[in-house]
């Protein structure tokens, strides 16, 4: 658990509620947190239900793992300890975006079990993982950004799936099969998870 290092700081309480964003937006806040390999087709999935949920109306944004790493993380490397901090400030910054109403679409390799457990036990009520499940080869294989090819050469250490763990979901809300399934298909059966839970 992170250290609270601020003091003479008090939680200020507001007059708008959780529940009246909702009430207005139509529907109720949520977070979609798409995990998977690098190459598993994450943002890819992501930003494709995003666009299905906006064609609805349905209030949204996406925090994808690159663009976070070019702002509000780009302090973070990719270190066990790095990733881990990574994950946790997302986590609070998903809970904001769920809080005002919106569903936040977030897509993170995330590799670790526990950081993941972390962000749903702070987001009890509105956290649904999604394990985008490509296997190893099927990533290797697409390969989008060159990443794999250079972790192979060894010019990229602690990648995972290489030379660092990926720990999958074990009891995860959603897994689409993404070795066999087109990104429309994957897109669709989030939207139809949404339904089926009455968030949308």
């Amino acid at each position: 658990m992170t250290e609270q290092k601020a003091t003479n700081v008090t939680w200020h309480e507001h007059s708008v509620a959780s529940e009246d964003r909702e009430k207005l937006n139509g529907h109720k806040g949520a977070v979609l947190w798409f995990t998977g390999l690098s190459g598993c087709g994450k943002s890819t999935v992501a930003n494709a239900t995003d666009h299905l949920l906006h064609e609805k109306g349905i209030h949204t944004f996406v925090l994808d793992g690159d663009n976070v790493r070019m702002g509000l993380n780009k302090n973070l490397g990719f270190s066990p300890e790095d990733r881990t901090e990574n994950i946790r400030r997302i986590g609070e910054v998903a809970k904001l975006f769920a809080d005002a109403g919106v569903i936040v679409l977030t897509a993170f390799i995330s590799p670790y079990r526990a950081d993941r457990d972390a962000n749903r036990a702070l987001l009890p009520d509105s956290f649904h993982e999604i394990f985008v499940d490509a296997s190893l080869e099927t990533c290797e294989g697409r390969d989008p950004k060159g990443l794999y090819k250079k972790a192979r050469a060894g010019e990229i250490k602690g990648f995972t799936g290489i030379d660092a763990p990926y720990e999958a979901p074990e009891n995860g809300e959603l897994t689409l099969d993404s070795d066999s399934k087109g990104i429309d298909d994957l897109a669709a059966e989030v939207v139809a998870y949404l339904e089926s839970k009455n968030i949308i």
